[in-house]
C-alpha cells in the first residue's frame, strides 16, 4: 500500500517538507559550493605561489652563475623569503657549491647544514649529505666527514658513498682500509673510475 493515497496528499507533504528542511537544503548547498569555490580559489593562490616562487630561484641562480657582485647576498634573501619552499633547499645547495668554489668553505658548510636540515627529500637528502662529507674532508675534519657518510641510507648513494668513505682514508694514509672501500663500492655498483683508484693503489 502507497504511503501517501492522493497526489494531493504528496504534494502536501512536500510542502510541509520543504517548509521544514528548505533553509537547510539551501544553506548547505551555499556552502558546499562555497567551499568547492574557496578549495579552487587556494589551489590556484598555491600555484600562483610555486610560480613565483619558480620564477625567482631561476633569476637569482642565474645571477650567481654569472657571478653578478650582489648574487650571493641575493640567493641569501631569497632563501630567507622561501624558507618553506623546496626552492630554498636547491638554492642552498646552488649557493654552497659557489661559496666552495670561492674557498668560503666555513660558509659552505653553513648552506648544506641548512639544507639538510630543511628537507626530507629523497633526491635532495643524500647529495647534500655528501656534499658537505667532500668539506669535511677538505678542512681534514675526517670524524665528522665519516659520519656525515654514515647518515646516507638511501641504497642507490651506497657505492658513491664507499667511494668517497675510500678517498677520505686514503687522504688520511690508511691505503688498506681504503682499498676495501673502494672494492665495496665496485661491487655495489661497477665504476671505471673507482677501479682506477683500486688500479693506483696496486702500483
Amino acid at each position: 500500500m502507497d504511503v501517501y493515497e492522493t497526489e494531493e496528499q504528496q504534494v502536501e507533504a512536500i510542502k510541509s517538507w520543504w517548509k521544514e528542511n528548505g533553509k537547510a537544503v539551501v544553506l548547505g548547498a551555499v556552502i558546499g559550493l562555497g567551499g568547492l569555490y574557496g578549495w579552487r580559489f587556494y589551489q590556484g593562490e598555491i600555484q600562483s605561489g610555486k610560480e613565483q616562487a619558480s620564477d625567482a630561484y631561476t633569476q637569482a641562480i642565474t645571477a650567481l652563475e654569472s657571478g653578478n657582485d650582489s648574487a650571493i647576498a641575493d640567493v641569501k634573501a631569497f632563501i630567507a623569503g622561501h624558507e618553506e619552499s623546496q626552492y630554498s633547499v636547491l638554492a642552498a645547495l646552488q649557493l654552497a657549491k659557489a661559496q666552495v668554489q670561492n674557498n668560503e668553505l666555513d660558509a659552505a658548510t653553513e648552506q648544506l647544514n641548512w639544507a639538510i636540515t630543511n628537507t626530507s627529500d629523497e633526491a635532495i637528502l643524500p647529495l647534500a649529505q655528501t656534499r658537505l662529507a667532500r668539506i669535511y674532508a677538505e678542512q681534514q675534519k675526517f670524524d665528522q666527514a665519516t659520519a656525515e657518510l654514515d647518515k646516507v641510507t638511501a641504497e642507490s648513494w651506497k657505492a658513491k658513498v664507499e667511494e668517497l668513505r675510500g678517498d677520505i682514508l686514503l687522504q688520511q694514509g690508511d691505503s688498506a682500509a681504503a682499498r676495501e672501500a673502494y672494492v665495496q663500492a665496485q661491487q655495489l655498483g661497477t665504476s671505471p673510475v673507482v677501479q682506477m683508484k683500486l688500479d693506483d693503489l696496486a702500483q
